[in-house]
């Protein structure tokens, strides 16, 4: 499914992996490194696809639409007028903005990506009106529009107090005239100052 760093130990390596944990809310470099996976292949697959072009393969032409037409769907690269290049040109962070996590925070779903992780994980987002439980799933463009808070979920009620843009509750304030001065000890038993 993935690999890991042939080399464990490169402080830059480590130091940038670590930002993009934290800048993308990710649970641990595991999920990182299925990201930078799932780039490669789609990256070999658009160098051998280079090389067959080269040769006037027509069945090769036919997949390089393919290829371009599917990570066009998936919000990788516009729709129209890319080319095998533009492939080779993503990078990790391409692939991590179209997770199920990021979107939901880039919504305004979630307050943080963490919290966006624990509402997916706990079932409270719903894509194109089915649960998904995976903070990994790659949404594609057509679905972008459909994340929403899923309807069975407590969170979906406007006035849900872990719901960004809840109305916040006013403080309790005591009538005026009737609670400690300012900077004075407060009340005792019976409401008298001491």
């Amino acid at each position: 499914m993935f690999t890991r760093p042939s080399h464990p130990w490169e402080g830059e390596r480590i130091k940038a992996e670590n930002e993009l944990l934290k800048k993308y809310g990710l649970k641990n470099k595991r999920e990182l490194w299925k990201a930078q996976s799932v780039l490669r292949r789609f990256r070999q697959r658009a160098r051998q696809l280079q090389a067959l072009v080269r040769s006037a393969n027509p069945q090769a032409e036919k997949e390089r639409g393919e290829l371009l037409a599917r990570l066009g769907r998936l919000g990788l690269l516009p729709l129209d007028g890319a080319a095998l290049d533009d492939v080779l040109a993503l990078d990790v962070e391409a692939v991590l903005s179209r997770r199920l996590q990021t979107l939901t925070f880039v919504k305004g779903l979630a307050f943080t990506p963490r919290q966006a992780r624990q509402f997916i994980v706990h079932g409270h987002v719903s894509v194109s009106g089915r649960r998904v439980d995976v903070p990994g799933y790659l949404v594609s463009r057509g679905d972008e529009g459909t994340i929403v808070y899923d309807p069975r979920s407590p969170i979906a009620h406007d006035l849900h107090p872990a719901r960004p843009g809840a109305p916040v509750p006013e403080p309790l304030v005591a009538p005026e005239g009737e609670g400690p001065a300012e900077g004075g000890p407060p009340p005792g038993p019976g409401g008298e100052v001491p």
